[in-house]
């Protein structure tokens, strides 16, 4: 197996370019895992830790840009105030150890529908950046970044850049169902991101289909029903009905963790507990605010 260890970005995209089948690796907390155990056997691996363009997050135009190997353990440090959601479900991801490693970039590039990041990046209508030496910079909203089972839609001879989002204008809430309370991979997630601007909330579920997705049905619904200018309590018929329509968008399967039954049921309760928790948020704001 060939071994490339590019210096700069540059160097980065010129090895992909030169050897599309070449794996990249940041925090390799799937890589690895899959390498050991002779589930995947690349013909080389691209280690990107030495990219210091890769680590770092700024501010541009209102929006924030998430280096894709920028680890969950600054995320939660040092955006979670910005990006609730997301640093909510980087908590969930793991050891220390992991948090340390695992980057957002990481998870998008392995595209596994259990990825605890892409629920809270759906809802908050993220966008990816990628790059190629020969065709540039593409971005692709994340609710096109994914295309089955372990599947992308980077070309051979891209890699995933950076992360775009928009500080939260509203409240956020990630919530996820393992077999245990930690270190655990998803039996089921769920976020939900409030637009209090446009009077929308964006819904991200994971770990319930072949791919993470939107319940754009359930989004449609709730944001009709909010009192978006009012400070009444969540109406508990929208509630429930919202979680059906979010049980309804799901596409589960039965293994080793869970029951196709027991995730349209789960997804249901985290989609009326989340969005109950934002709502009651949103109502604090409202009051501290006149």
């Amino acid at each position: 197996m060939e071994f490339l260890r590019p210096a700069t970005w540059a160097d980065a995209l010129a090895a992909k370019r030169e050897t599309p089948a070449a794996l990249p690796i940041q925090g390799g907390t799937d890589v690895m895992v899959e390498i050991n155990f002779d589930v995947h056997r690349p013909a080389a691996l691209l280690d990107l830790n030495r990219v210091r363009e890769l680590a770092e997050w700024d501010e541009a135009d209102g929006r924030l840009r998430i280096g894709a190997g920028v680890p969950y353990a600054r995320v939660i440090r040092e955006l979670g105030d910005r990006l609730p959601g997301l640093a909510q479900a980087s908590r969930t991801v793991g050891s220390p150890q992991i948090r340390n490693r695992g980057s957002i970039g990481g998870n998008l590039g392995a595209a596994s529908p259990a990825g605890d990041s892409h629920p809270p990046l759906l809802a908050g209508d993220a966008v990816i950046e990628v790059e190629s030496a020969e065709r540039g910079v593409r971005m692709i909203p994340a609710t096109g970044f994914y295309l089955g089972v372990k599947r992308n839609a980077l070309e051979p001879d891209e890699l995933i850049r950076a992360v775009w989002t928009a500080p939260a204008p509203g409240p956020q809430y990630f919530s996820k169902i393992g077999t245990r309370n930690a270190m655990v991979i998803a039996v089921c997630s769920f976020a939900v991101a409030l637009h209090p601007g446009e009077r929308r909330v964006g819904t991200g579920v994971g770990s319930a289909a072949p791919t993470p997705r939107r319940a754009t049905a359930a989004e449609e619904f709730i944001s009709g029903e909010l009192d978006w200018d009012g400070r009444g309590p969540l109406p508990d018929a929208a509630a429930r009905r919202f979680g059906e329509l979010v049980r309804e968008a799901a596409a589960p399967i039965d293994d080793v963790r869970g029951t196709a039954g027991y995730r349209r049921h789960a997804l249901a309760v985290m989609a009326r507990r989340t969005l109950t928790w934002a709502w009651n948020e949103h109502r604090a704001k409202r009051r501290e605010a006149s």
